[in-house]
């Protein structure tokens, strides 16, 4: 089977079809909730899709102190892919907010199920040390089970 590949030079030629996106190719200056995505043109094959942002942070809400980390996306999509640039400026918008890393985790992964519907997703922080300690929370979901699901570990220190 052969593929034909055509290389787009010009931004004319590009395809007109947004897919109902109204974040990508347009400036944004402000965080958005918002999480938007694009159908997927595969959606018979099962796929890994992961994205990272090195640049997450939060708020501790006790101290007020900032908190940073590195979130992992993991996700086998269905009929819809989550767009990258709404999930830079979704996580943006926890840069002010007061809440432990275990929720945020858990949360970043509820709204990516809500807004995508993926066969199964994983969604990993790596938080920086405070205090000497790393804290590193994962939460995952299969859509077979229909809710989020613990993560599959090796040990009782919950290392994969």
């Amino acid at each position: 089977m052969t593929h034909q590949t055509t290389l787009i030079t010009k931004r004319k030629d590009m395809p007109k079809k947004n897919y109902g996106l109204t974040m990508l190719g347009r400036k944004v200056a402000n965080p958005t909730g918002r999480l938007e995505a694009f159908p997927n043109k595969y959606p018979r094959r099962d796929y890994q899709v992961v994205l990272e942002s090195a640049e997450f942070t939060a708020v501790c809400p006790i101290t007020g102190q900032p908190d940073f980390g590195t979130i992992t996306i993991n996700y086998v999509p269905d009929k819809l892919i989550l767009e990258s640039k709404s999930l830079k400026l979704y996580l943006w918008t926890y840069r002010s907010r007061g809440i432990f890393h275990e929720e945020a985790v858990n949360l970043i992964l509820d709204d990516i199920v809500a807004a995508v519907h993926p066969r199964r997703c994983e969604v990993t922080g790596f938080f920086n040390a405070r205090g000497g300690i790393t804290i590193n929370v994962t939460a995952g979901y299969d859509c077979r089970e229909g809710r989020a699901g613990r993560p599959r570990t090796n040990n009782a220190r919950g290392q994969k």
